[in-house]
């Protein structure tokens, strides 16, 4: 699956931007090295999240990616991912530049 929520879910302390060392963590929870669903859920989901999964939209979706705001833009095709990848980095640098800057002041 490589979902990052499994990697936020078996990391230590509050949720934070994922590192290329953190898809390497050994836990049964990395989709990114373990094949397939987690061994159990990774949250405790509210009625809309199992109404969700039990009746999902038909989409062709295949790709997903944060915005920066909380929500996800979701695509179909990889080069439109690499798009919305490409504008949720240049958002993390903007918020990483900003905060430097807060702590420089």
């Amino acid at each position: 699956l490589q979902a990052d929520p499994t990697i936020q879910y078996i990391k230590e302390g509050p949720p934070g931007r994922l590192l290329f060392k953190d898809l390497e963590i050994k836990s049964p929870y990395n989709t990114y090295i373990h094949y397939g669903l987690p061994p159990g859920p990774i949250n405790n989901p509210g009625k809309k999240s199992v109404l969700a999964s039990l009746f999902p939209e038909k989409t062709n979706y295949i790709y997903m990616v944060a915005v920066g705001d909380g929500s996800h833009t979701f695509t179909t095709r990889l080069k439109d991912h690499l798009r919305a990848k490409a504008q949720f980095d240049r958002v993390r640098r903007k918020v990483k530049r900003n905060q430097r800057n807060k702590q420089n002041k």
